[in-house]
């Protein structure tokens, strides 16, 4: 569900919206409501994050996150999937418990309806292109794909479409791969 208002929405009027179990974001003042992710949604969100801390048990080079606040504006607030810093991007990135500048690489997984898809595909890719986002997944449970996007001449652009057992890397974890199946596995429910 998509609310224009007028004057534009704020961070301060974010952080003043209640806890009632909706996610509240607003991305270049325009309020975007949606409700908590569902089960298949966090299981595929606890794949990614789970291999990606694998790696960086091995390689300790950044922190990878779930549904942080990113800041990245007076007007622009978000709650991403997944998010991933290095630590040379800490100091500039992190401030008390929320993040206020572009990280790494970003990752949302698409949820149903039409509103959470343009959200996803038009609306945040737009923006972490806007506050240069280096690199974007979107992670499609439905069609079992990933999605790769990376920043070009202030556009996030299509570089890649994975599925069934491609390898998925990326130069923001050097020496990472999985396969795009590790991420789609669902366990019996």
């Amino acid at each position: 569900m998509t609310t224009k208002i007028e004057p534009l929405m704020t961070i301060a009027n974010l952080e003043a919206m209640p806890d009632d179990g909706n996610r509240y974001e607003i991305i270049e003042g325009e309020l975007f409501v949606s409700r908590a992710p569902g089960l298949t949604h966090q299981i595929v969100s606890d794949n990614i994050v789970f291999l990606v801390r694998n790696y960086l048990e091995l390689n300790p080079i950044g922190v990878v996150v779930s549904t942080p606040g990113l800041i990245l504006s007076d007007y622009s607030g978000v709650i991403p999937d997944i998010v991933f810093f290095s630590d040379k991007t800490r100091e500039k990135i992190v401030s008390g418990e929320r993040l206020i500048s572009a990280p790494d690489l970003l990752i949302e997984i698409l949820s149903a309806g039409s509103e959470n898809i343009r959200r996803d595909r038009v609306a945040k890719r737009q923006l972490y292109a806007k506050h240069a986002v280096p690199e974007y997944w979107l992670v499609d449970r439905a069609q079992r794909v990933v999605e790769i996007y990376l920043l070009r001449a202030a556009s996030l652009e299509l570089t890649a479409a994975l599925q069934n057992d491609d390898e998925l890397s990326t130069a923001a974890l050097p020496g990472f791969s999985c396969s795009t199946s590790q991420i789609f596995k669902l366990p019996q429910l």
